[in-house]
């Protein structure tokens, strides 16, 4: 079956060694959650798969290309225009107005903005405020209006509810599980939040270097 992304052989340390030989990879319409306890190199690993990190040792495909034999250039047009990144730490233009942030991401990706979509994430209200006059809640719903307006391919999302309750939280992880049916789309999931890993097709532990499949 054919893979949005695939990985080989993985391995990066910083101080301290974080991981080592690790593979994996996500196909249309699929989920994966990683979990484990802090520092043990999640958010470290989605970053290298994201574009954003090289690895140490290891390759990492997406969309079938070695991302990091790519130029710095054509890897910046993927990241771009192919993958979304949501983080816990919203990073909208903060002044900016909400609706500013997301037509950023529109024009960039050459994607027209998705009015149903903003309705779905609650924030179509919202859109004449400006980031600073919103809530924690808000600019976190913002910021995943912004990166799914770019209609990536694969979204790589670091902690991205941590900002939110319980109950929105779902709600809008929801929408992006949607997404990913409809557009035949990945996810690559990291979070603290069990429950919420096991909405994900896949769920991994890193745990001592390794990581280890548990759903």
């Amino acid at each position: 079956m054919y893979k949005l992304l695939e990985a080989h052989h993985l391995a990066h340390a910083f101080d301290y060694p974080l991981f080592d030989d690790i593979s994996l990879g996500i196909s249309p319409k699929e989920s994966i959650a990683v979990v484990g306890v802090s520092g043990s190199g999640k958010s470290t690993l989605l970053h290298i798969l994201s574009t954003l990190l090289p690895p140490q040792k290891g390759q990492v495909e997406l969309f079938g290309e070695d991302i990091y034999a790519m130029d710095e250039k054509s890897r910046l047009a993927v990241r771009r225009k192919e993958i979304g990144i949501v983080f816990q730490s919203h990073y909208l233009f903060k002044g900016f107005s909400a609706k500013e942030n997301i037509e950023v991401a529109s024009l960039l990706a050459n994607q027209p903005i998705d009015d149903d979509l903003l309705e779905r994430l609650k924030v179509a209200h919202v859109l004449h405020k400006r980031v600073a006059d919103l809530s924690g809640g808000e600019q976190q719903r913002v910021s995943i209006a912004r990166v799914m307006t770019k209609k990536p391919r694969l979204v790589f999302a670091d902690e991205p509810t941590g900002n939110l309750d319980r109950t929105t939280a779902y709600e809008v992880m929801d929408v992006v599980f949607s997404y990913l049916q409809e557009r035949e789309a990945g996810l690559f999931l990291v979070t603290h939040d069990m429950e919420l890993a096991k909405k994900c097709d896949v769920i991994y532990e890193l745990r001592e270097r390794r990581l280890e499949r548990i759903s």
